[in-house]
């Protein structure tokens, strides 16, 4: 079975999506139409903006979820998924793949969930580390043992999990990972304490927004962060996609599920090649590549 998957945040690049716009016109179609539903023009940013510019929250989110959807649309007739996953914001890209959620409602859900993380962000310092080879109970039990907030936010693939709180705590966390053998433990370079119950106010906020939001049945099983499992059910996606700003990305079980449910070819799409490099540690036999567009 074939498996589209959709990058989150990170994956961004300056001049993301310039290539669409300039070649398809119902990219530069969506693109326009983006920009009026966000009341600026991200176009300008993706297409001619800073590192600096893009990595703001309010733009790095819904870039990443234009350049994904667009893609996808762009790909016509051989876009044919029959099961689809996303990493964290990702999942509302594949939410408008699997024609969940239509372009537009897709698009405010996303701005408005970057824009709600942003404020969670401001109300108290946090942050997000790397750790590196350990075992995943390892990791979970040293959070347990540390004073504060600091939980398993991502696991990634085998061997790459990143943890996620309040800022002295994942520091102490990083010292006692290290001493028990982490390869490596770093502090990340994000705004705050993504998956984590430090986004509280921000899943709260984002729950009204999505249960005002009309979600029809999907074309093929989305594979939730939350659950790692098949979901079809539109009440049940609402309800993972909400739980998701404080719950784990559990994106090594996901595509460990999919491939026990038949995936054999994962393409990823959407800017950069994250999750193909993750799937090669996750399960190497698996073929896994980027989407193609026809010349």
């Amino acid at each position: 079975m074939k498996a589209y998957i959709f990058p989150g945040q990170g994956a961004q690049f300056t001049g993301m999506g310039l290539d669409l716009y300039e070649k398809y016109p119902i990219a530069q179609e969506l693109f326009e139409k983006a920009n009026k539903i966000l009341g600026f023009s991200i176009t300008d940013v993706m297409f001619e903006g800073t590192a600096d510019q893009l990595k703001e929250t309010k733009v790095t989110q819904p870039a990443i979820f234009l350049h994904s959807v667009i893609l996808a649309k762009v790909l016509g007739d051989s876009f044919q998924p029959e099961m689809v996953a996303g990493h964290s914001l990702g999942e509302l890209s594949a939410l408008v793949a699997n024609g969940v959620l239509t372009f537009e409602d897709g698009l405010k859900l996303v701005s408005k969930r970057a824009l709600a993380m942003q404020k969670a962000c401001e109300i108290a310092p946090s942050t997000m580390a790397a750790v590196l080879g350990l075992a995943d109970d390892v990791v979970e039990e040293t959070c347990g043992e540390i004073d504060g907030v600091v939980v398993a936010a991502n696991y990634n693939c085998p061997g790459q999990l990143v943890i996620s709180g309040e800022i002295e705590a994942v520091e102490k966390a990083c010292e006692v990972l290290t001493e028990k053998g982490a390869r490596r433990a770093l502090l990340l370079p994000v705004g705050g304490a993504f998956h984590s119950p430090m986004m509280e106010p921000a899943r709260e906020e984002l729950a009204a927004a999505i249960e005002a939001t009309e979600f029809s049945n999907p074309t093929c099983a989305v594979y939730q962060n939350v659950v790692a499992k098949a979901v079809t059910s539109p009440e049940e996606i609402k309800e993972n996609l909400i739980a998701q700003l404080t719950a784990p990305v559990k994106w090594t079980q996901c595509v460990q599920a999919m491939i026990a449910d038949g995936g054999t070819e994962f393409i990823e799409v959407g800017p950069g090649k994250v999750l193909q490099g993750l799937m090669r540690k996750i399960d190497r036999s698996v073929a896994a590549s980027g989407a193609v567009l026809a010349e």
